[in-house]
């Protein structure tokens, strides 16, 4: 990489930071953080990458999702288990039902800082600066609470190898095995007519275990029948943290950023001549980038060369985040514009920033009928266009929360959103919502699948 190194993000212009009071304790903290050791392995991002290659030659479909903004707060292991058991019940829906092998990402284990619509928020003719993460301030409408803190970058850290740590011994120590599949059902789940749908596919699961015991293939001999992985990633919007955490691979000798297997740029932070795309090009784990309603052709091919000069597949992952009423007018046209160029990119749907709205009462929320219907568009474009949906991102949790309306299995109204409104940002699906979204995918997935391979 010609004039590129971790920091060189420095001499560019920079949009959705904090202003720090004090820059000399900063960088001490970047100082002691860049001394930690990495989170992830340059090995595991490689092979994830490898993973979304095969998303993008269609033989696999991407399910990420996680929390909107990770709470040092809500930091437990039960909500971390509550994510894990969704996560692998949605993968399993749409293993079984869709006929492809899923790869896991969460948004986890690094998903602490939030871009902001405006830099102030006001409250009673008060205006305080805005709420940004737990990374960088506090979510208590104070000016103490909203200064900008250097140490919460090493808080953030200890959560996230705490994190991890958890999430591979569920993923390597017996939790992920499929004999499991009937543990993974939440209880606030099993007594509705999703979890009955669950359960009667889970029953199915185990009756061809049974059958492939018999023939001697059982998950004491076959790993991948005792064991899964569940890549981690988030949007790599404070870059004094990611850089602190970028190492040069001992083996490759090219630079990864060690915070996380994937990171993604967001709709706020992909100006081209910008520091996160001037960042983002030196490092080689796979990475992603959100496209809204405002992306150009001619700017969106420009952004892929940038961040994907090779055209290597796996390298990019495109994230569509339109809105219902939106992406048939604008995401047509740029899926066409990358085809004809011959771009190798891999197509997720994120249906949920699109779809944000204020109720009534005040609280934020989304309308579960506007996501499934940006997920169902996004499907229709690309079957009309030939080509592969790729993937899904959601911001969801695996907890019986109300922050998103409607769906047949969580009949949330906007009257009821109080009742359990626990986000720290953005309104989340909770795991009755993921699950329904996911039987709703693994048929429209099934039925690509037949026309890819026609």
């Amino acid at each position: 990489m010609k004039n590129w190194s971790p920091d060189s993000w420095r001499d560019f212009p920079i949009k959705q930071q904090p202003t720090y009071d004090d820059l000399n304790k900063l960088k001490k903290v970047e100082k002691e953080l860049a001394s930690y050791p990495p989170l992830i392995f340059a090995g595991e991002a490689i092979n994830l990458k490898k993973d979304l290659a095969n998303v993008v030659n269609g033989k696999a479909f991407l399910l990420q999702g996680g929390d909107c903004a990770e709470s040092f707060d809500a930091f437990n292991a039960a909500n971390i288990k509550d994510l894990f058991k969704v996560m692998m019940q949605m993968a399993v829906v749409l293993t079984f039902s869709g006929g492809c092998p899923v790869v896991k990402v969460g948004r986890i284990a690094g998903q602490f800082a939030k871009p902001r619509s405006a830099d102030f928020e006001e409250l009673n003719g008060i205006a305080l600066p805005s709420y940004r993460g737990d990374i960088i301030n506090e979510i208590g409408f104070d000016e103490k609470s909203r200064r900008p803190k250097a140490k919460k970058l090493l808080k953030a850290y200890n959560q996230s190898a705490a994190t991890l740590n958890l999430l591979r011994a569920f993923s390597r120590g017996g939790f992920a095995d499929l004999n499991q599949l009937h543990s993974w059902n939440l209880d606030f789940v099993k007594d509705n007519t999703l979890g009955g749908m669950y359960e009667e596919l889970a029953n199915k699961i185990s009756e061809s275990l049974r059958f492939m015991e018999s023939c001697g293939i059982s998950s004491a001999n076959t790993p991948q029948l005792h064991q899964t992985t569940l890549y981690t990633s988030h949007e790599a919007l404070l870059l004094n943290y990611e850089e602190a955490l970028t190492r040069k691979d001992s083996i490759t000798g090219d630079w990864f950023n060690c915070s996380a297997h994937m990171l993604w740029i967001g709709d706020r932070t992909r100006d081209l001549k910008d520091a996160h795309i001037e960042y983002f090009r030196g490092i080689k784990n796979p990475i992603g980038c959100k496209v809204g309603p405002s992306m150009k052709e001619d700017e969106l091919i420009q952004l892929i060369d940038a961040l994907n000069p090779e055209n290597e597949a796996g390298r990019l992952n495109l994230i569509v985040r339109m809105g219902a009423n939106k992406i048939a007018d604008h995401f047509p046209k740029l899926l066409a514009r990358v085809k004809k160029e011959g771009r190798n990119v891999l197509w997720s749907s994120d249906p949920m920033h699109g779809n944000t709205i204020k109720a009534d009462n005040g609280y934020k929320t989304r309308d579960f009928e506007a996501i499934l219907s940006e997920v169902r568009q996004f499907f229709k474009i690309h079957k009309a266009e030939g080509t592969y949906a790729g993937g899904i991102h959601l911001e969801m949790t695996g907890q019986n929360v109300t922050e998103c309306t409607g769906s047949c299995s969580s009949a949330v109204t906007q009257e009821g959103l109080a009742s359990r409104y626990h986000t720290q940002c953005d309104p989340r699906l909770n795991a009755d919502q993921a699950l329904e979204l996911s039987f709703m995918i693994a048929e429209t997935l099934k039925e690509a699948r037949k026309d890819l391979n026609k």
